[in-house]
């Protein structure tokens, strides 16, 4: 379990309570959330993402679901080189945006991480892009992530995580009194942004999400910082059979 677990915010909840909190919070920020991504970041977070798509490495051949991914920004990069790629969001609203924003036709299917709509062992790579924070459970959505891919399959996930000294009480501050004014500013929804600026606060550390996804069974499990720590991109493998027998 980790320290998201039946929060939101700081108010303690249950699953379900979780669940519905979220999808409201989707629902709210969907029309301008690309825009506010621009905001808050200055940018740099559509560098993270081209970096993201580098380490997956997708082939002509692999079939890759885009958890919680939205508006499809990720997806697009994707297909790009020759993947078969659908997005996978329980936002309707979220890719409904997409759709607007972009010519581009994706594959959108409407589920949540902790319960996808595919068999055993039969997707080759699963990318998320911050949205991992957003599940009802982390652990339980790594379990079935895990459950999706192919036997030497990939896992990668982009992620806000703990930042580096000396940055850290600056970027505290930025996320503390900025980012809620922008959000009120840009969006009209200070409260939606309040609460993903305290899931990112929550969220666990470099180590402690490297162990949550080693305890769901991913092996060569590793990370790479961007800009001090402030995104991180994390990555594992399902076990090839023959390996797991070793």
């Amino acid at each position: 379990m980790s320290s998201l677990d039946n929060t939101f915010g700081r108010q303690h909840v249950t699953e379900q309570e979780r669940e519905q909190k979220i999808r409201r919070v989707f629902r709210l920020v969907a029309p301008r959330y690309d825009l506010m991504n621009d905001f808050m970041s200055f940018g740099t977070h559509r560098i993270w993402k081209r970096v993201f798509v580098r380490h997956v490495n997708a082939q002509s051949s692999d079939i890759i679901i885009d958890l919680a991914g939205g508006t499809g920004d990720i997806a697009r990069q994707l297909m790009k080189q020759g993947a078969g790629v659908m997005v996978v969001d329980a936002s309707m609203e979220m890719m409904l945006e997409g759709r607007k924003s972009s010519s581009v036709p994706l594959l959108n299917i409407a589920a949540t991480g902790e319960q996808l709509p595919f068999a055993d062992s039969s997707i080759d790579k699963l990318t998320i892009s911050f949205g991992i924070r957003n599940m009802t459970s982390i652990s339980a959505a790594l379990d079935e992530i895990y459950r999706v891919l192919k036997p030497g399959g990939q896992f990668f996930c982009l992620e806000f995580s703990k930042v580096m000294m000396p940055l850290r009480p600056l970027y505290n501050l930025y996320n503390r009194y900025v980012i809620p004014r922008l959000g009120a500013m840009v969006a009209g929804q200070p409260e939606a942004y309040q609460y993903l600026i305290e899931s990112i606060q929550r969220f666990p550390d470099q180590e402690e999400m490297k162990s949550l996804i080693e305890l769901s069974g991913f092996s060569q499990v590793n990370y790479r910082n961007l800009f001090f720590g402030i995104a991180c991109i994390h990555m594992g493998s399902r076990a090839n059979i023959k390996e797991h027998e070793q």
